[in-house]
């Protein structure tokens, strides 16, 4: 189990240190609205209004003004200065026992009010998701492409100490973080449903690794299968009725699929190596796979139910993270062999027939590539000199935004 668990570690782990990081935003200005922002709290937030400025910016449709100015909330006087944009955003932002938020869009060109809304939460451990769910009714408001992806939850999970780790929820800034199952070693999280009410996770607690389900919200906890050697649950289809599995009943890594309604599973691959990390693709009749039947890791495809195997992937001698949505694949490939030193692994998109590749990212140790819900954007992780960040690129508009984070080492993570 400990071999198993080793070679999951080399292949879906970084060490993260905490360090600042920077903003990089590649986008034509002119097909974005100008927003500037006005804050009309009692006492500035800085951290909220960051949050604000990072959920315009990544959302592809806005170029906002990095400069939050002081002013009035009610009324409908814009500053002069302002005149110049589409659209100025005032809020009000309370947090005395509770978060409570109001927001005014107007129109910067007459003062004229377009939107309003307010919010109210319990507590300030959430205060960023109010931030994200006043960023995404505004974009909606004003009829731009879905960006809801900013109000879900992140799940990672984080080593604490020897055979030990916590299974954390976060938004996807990270500004928020809190560990819903602690105890033991539990790893692989992967949300079971498109509401994020359950996930899937394994627990190595026991004698046999043990694929679990737990809802978030209630803590009811059912039991999937054990298995020997390893299990882990690495995606999940679109009607939530099966289960793509790694498994090694038979001492080596294959990928299964589990029917959930009738605990039957089916073996999808063979081979007397490594096959990890499948993800379905081109409607859940073909997966995309991690393997190392070339001799190093590299990224396959393969139709379910027939023998055929495919390389996606023709570059690179280690391709070792992937993700799909749809015919879409992003994957990670190290590009350099540093003996002890850290190596380079940049992402790239490509189709699962392996056409149409584009690297997104240059710099840095990039891995643990995500795709968010709608396929619109892409989660990673970022090691470079400037230190960790967890990273989004909008796929659309080429926006990236990097937020720095200070966890100790990610073992997996989901979206």
């Amino acid at each position: 189990m400990r071999q198993w668990l080793l070679l999951l570690t080399v292949l879906f782990t970084t060490n993260l240190l905490a360090v600042d990081a920077t903003l990089k935003i590649e986008k034509d200005v002119e097909q974005r609205a100008r927003i500037a922002l006005v804050d009309g709290s009692q006492q500035h937030n800085k951290q909220f209004s960051d949050i604000l400025l990072s959920d315009l910016k990544i959302s592809g449709h806005f170029l906002a003004d990095g400069k939050i100015d002081q002013g009035s909330f009610s009324g409908g006087f814009i500053d002069p200065k302002l005149k110049g944009q589409d659209y100025v955003l005032k809020y009000k932002l309370l947090t005395g026992g509770g978060t409570k938020l109001y927001i005014r869009l107007l129109r910067a060109s007459d003062g004229m009010q377009l939107y309003k809304k307010s919010y109210a939460i319990p507590g300030t451990a959430k205060m960023p998701f109010v931030a994200h769910k006043a960023v995404s009714d505004i974009n909606r408001y004003l009829k731009y492409p879905d960006i809801s992806w900013i109000n879900r939850y992140v799940v990672f999970t984080r080593y604490t100490g020897a055979q030990k780790s916590e299974i954390v929820l976060a938004d996807y800034t990270f500004n928020y973080q809190k560990p819903i199952i602690r105890g033991g070693l539990n790893v692989f999280p992967k949300w079971a449903d498109s509401k994020q009410r359950s996930l899937y996770y394994t627990s190595y607690k026991g004698m046999l690794p043990t694929l679990y389900k737990i809802n978030i919200y209630t803590g009811q906890k059912s039991k999937i299968l054990t298995s020997e050697g390893m299990l882990v649950c690495s995606d999940v289809s679109k009607d939530y009725s099966k289960l793509l599995l790694t498994m090694a009943p038979h001492g080596h890594a294959d990928i299964y699929e589990l029917d959930l309604s009738s605990g039957a599973k089916k073996r999808v691959t063979k081979f007397n190596g490594i096959d990890v990390s499948g993800k379905y693709v081109d409607d859940e009749k073909s997966i995309v796979f991690v393997s190392n039947r070339l001799g190093y890791a590299n990224v396959f495809r393969k139709s379910i139910g027939t023998a055929a195997v495919s390389p996606v992937v023709y570059h690179g001698r280690n391709n070792n993270a992937c993700d799909t949505f749809d015919g879409k694949v992003v994957y990670s490939s190290r590009e350099s062999s540093n003996s002890f030193g850290r190596n380079k692994f940049n992402l790239y998109l490509t189709s699962s027939h392996g056409g149409d590749t584009r690297p997104l990212t240059t710099t840095g140790t990039n891995q643990f590539p995500r795709f968010s819900e709608d396929g619109s954007v892409v989660l990673y992780i970022k090691q470079s000199e400037r230190g960790s960040a967890v990273g989004y690129i909008n796929l659309a508009s080429s926006q990236s935004l990097l937020f720095p984070i200070s966890i100790n080492k990610i073992q997996s993570i989901d979206w």
